[in-house]
């Protein structure tokens, strides 16, 4: 199919409306599922290192790529040892983040263009699912990004790094804020309190280091 058919492909899909396409790509429920799950405790840790990721990422990258390394070897090494086995044996999956941890410290440089790249890949999904695109075809939606954030990565190292480690500490912060907000629904004004009183302390240390600051 050329590139013709697949527009018109994508536009005759938006004139269609929502509910004859009842399936979803996108494990939005799944996701839900997992956030809701989260206690006071995971939440609140889950908000710490988000902060962490977002403002000081570029300071700590090298241990931010082992650990996610360290973490797409465990699932991955789950999940095959779950196909091959036929049960949930964490073995497999502890080899491969142990492996696959070990691995990223000497190729630290490729190690951080391939979560650059999957960061770009992540950001230009969402894009698509957030402007409510065909899900089928969200792929394509990821496969620039992936393209994107790869090249860029290779020209400019620290957009890499800035990258992933800004996406990874949105959605820490973002999981565990939600969290949060679903533990304690009915004290949801609540949270308005919480970044008022985070911007009047930083902006109470900004001021103290400014000499010029003045009414």
């Amino acid at each position: 199919m050329d590139c013709f058919g697949i527009l018109a492909t994508v536009t005759e899909y938006n004139e269609t409306p929502v509910a004859a396409h009842p399936e979803g790509i996108v494990p939005v429920n799944l996701i839900w599922e997992q956030v809701t799950a989260l206690n006071v405790v995971e939440a609140l840790t889950f908000i710490s290192f988000g902060v962490v990721c977002l403002f000081y990422g570029w300071r700590v990258f090298k241990v931010l790529v082992v650990i996610s390394f360290a973490l797409v070897g465990l699932v991955a090494g789950i999940v095959i040892g779950d196909i091959i086995g036929g049960g949930n044996n964490p073995i497999l999956g502890v080899l491969l983040a142990v492996v696959l941890a070990i691995v990223s410290v000497p190729l630290m440089r490729w190690a951080v263009c391939l979560l650059g790249a999957a960061a770009g890949g992540l950001l230009t999904a969402a894009i698509w699912y957030a402007a409510q695109l065909p899900e089928q075809y969200i792929w394509a939606g990821a496969l620039v990004g992936v393209v994107a954030g790869g090249m860029i990565s290779f020209i400019v190292f620290r957009v890499a790094v800035m990258l992933f480690s800004s996406l990874g500490g949105s959605m820490l912060v973002v999981s565990g804020v939600l969290a949060m907000l679903y533990m304690y629904a009915q004290t949801r004004p609540v949270a308005l309190i919480i970044p008022t009183l985070v911007g009047v302390l930083l902006q109470n240390k900004f001021i103290k280091g400014s000499h010029d600051w003045s009414v």
